[in-house]
């Protein structure tokens, strides 16, 4: 989350008269993330998220990411509800830009997950999963081994400049990791950035999972193998083995993994840090001056990936 781009009282008044939940009572701008502009909202009628769409959301997508909140919400998940506008949509647009406002969800983000609020992201995902299978909307993964890429090539001297060596090291996971990719794993609609600042507590209990707007249409244990390296790293150069054994057995309560999902675990970890490596490396050249938004490191990822290179199976992540 992010503010990229500034309200006045009046577009905001403009905005809620299309709402049936009242005038605003507060509005102020949420500072972490680097995609969108986020801001709490206050009205007579409660809390909400209002999120401006901005840089790589593309309004066609939004379609996807609304429905498959409302679902979640309706099935028993801890997912924001999208509001709908007087005539009944789930997004409309203010200064031009598509815009969404969403119920709030109380909670904090964990700053040092520990193995119990790894446990209940790695259930809370295969409750996803499962109440997501049979959704009709599909979204292709932009951010796959092609888009790694794309993003990649051309800022390859910026990665020397940040580590030198560092340049060769990830042209080789990209050959090696696109040679590897597995060709038929269960597919669905998976949420694709679980990240800690993406998931809610109160004291050990998971209250929300938020930010679907990287949600797209890809490989289950891809969704397992990006939380892996989110959560479950007690340094980037230390995967902890209690995390992730936690988060995989919470996982396979609800939704065991076959035996092909645990062959691909770890191609399938090592390119979710490619994925990161590369739109962290794009967000540290690319964010516009000024913006309320301060870019996140990838050497992080760079560091994770020195672990992936040497993983064999899923027993090295616990499983």
């Amino acid at each position: 989350m992010a503010v990229y781009t500034q309200l006045s009282d009046s577009d905001l008044a403009t905005l809620l008269a299309e709402y049936d939940i009242g005038p605003a009572t507060s509005c102020k701008g949420i500072a972490e993330g680097v995609e969108n502009s986020n801001f709490a909202l206050g009205t007579p009628k409660g809390q909400y998220i209002l999120t401006i769409f901005e840089k790589r959301t593309n309004e066609a997508d939004l379609p996807f990411f609304m429905q498959i909140m409302e679902r979640l919400a309706t099935r028993g998940v801890v997912a924001p509800l999208p509001i709908a506008t007087k005539s009944g949509a789930l997004y409309t647009k203010i200064k031009n830009k598509p815009c969404a406002i969403i119920s709030f969800l109380e909670g904090v983000w964990p700053r040092s997950p520990d193995i119990g609020h790894c446990a209940a992201i790695g259930e809370a995902l295969a409750h996803m999963h499962v109440a997501l299978d049979g959704f009709e909307l599909t979204r292709a993964n932009a951010l796959s081994v092609d888009g790694w890429e794309k993003l990649i090539a051309p800022r390859l001297a910026q990665a020397e400049y940040l580590r030198p060596g560092l340049a060769r090291l990830i042209e080789r996971d990209v050959a090696e990791v696109r040679a590897a990719w597995p060709k038929d794993l269960p597919r669905g609609p998976i949420h694709a950035d679980l990240f800690p600042d993406n998931a809610l507590f109160i004291g050990d209990r998971l209250t929300g999972l938020i930010d679907f707007y990287f949600a797209c249409t890809d490989f289950l244990a891809y969704d397992l193998a990006i939380c892996l390296n989110a959560w479950c790293f007690a340094t980037p150069r230390e995967f902890d083995f209690a995390r992730g054994a936690a988060m995989i057995a919470a996982y396979e309560t609800i939704r065991p993994l076959t035996d092909a999902e645990r062959e691909a675990l770890p191609t399938l970890c090592r390119g979710a840090a490619l994925r990161f490596f590369a739109t962290r490396l794009t967000d540290w050249g690319d964010t516009p001056p000024g913006a309320m938004v301060k870019p996140k490191d990838p050497l992080e990822y760079a560091d994770k990936l020195a672990f992936h290179r040497k993983a064999k199976g899923a027993g090295d992540y616990g499983g």
